[in-house]
């Protein structure tokens, strides 16, 4: 198991490797500026989708190339 100072390195790097070091500074301040309950939306998030949508998204999201856009399709 990682530490937690190693947790949090890896996310910053994940996020300025996403975003770049602008926006993943803006997102951090996003976040803490706004409240936000996890547990809410973790229970909220699959709503109405079976295991099978979910696993299909995720199938698909692992062999999509390297940065893909990982905007949520409407």
């Amino acid at each position: 198991m990682r530490t937690d100072t190693e947790v949090r390195i890896r996310g910053l790097r994940a996020l300025v490797d996403a975003l770049g070091t602008v926006e993943a500074e803006r997102f951090i301040t996003l976040v803490l500026r706004e409240p936000f309950d996890y547990t809410s939306w973790q229970r909220h998030l699959w709503a109405g989708q079976s295991v099978e949508e979910i696993s299909q998204a995720a199938m698909e999201l692992r062999s999509a190339p390297p940065n893909k856009s990982m905007e949520p399709t409407r």
